[in-house]
């Protein structure tokens, strides 16, 4: 089986440090700050345009659903329309045995 664990890099630039216990000055602690802030902004506005389509998209299916129930609710007033006017016309025909 291959081995997970990630090697080691003998570069200086790919190892991770921990700001907390390494002994950075104050000059090498503002660069990270800003470094990470400016890698924060990159994100959200990622994210942002992300759920900006996201939230356009289940709105979309929202007034989907909402208009095609409005349509349907409308045929159905036209069907008991129909039903009402066939029902006064069996009134109103002649009567039979098998009325």
């Amino acid at each position: 089986m291959a081995n997970k664990t990630p090697k080691e890099s003998a570069a200086p630039f790919a190892t991770r440090i921990d700001p907390a216990k390494e002994g950075l000055s104050q000059e090498q602690m503002h660069f990270i700050r800003q470094t990470e802030l400016e890698q924060w902004k990159k994100k959200t506005q990622k994210l942002r345009s992300r759920n900006i389509v996201t939230g356009l998209a289940i709105g979309a299916v929202v007034l989907g659903i909402y208009g095609y129930t409005f349509f349907s609710v409308s045929q159905e007033r036209i069907m008991d329309e129909l039903d009402e006017e066939a029902k006064r016309v069996r009134m109103q025909g002649p009567k039979t045995g098998a009325n």
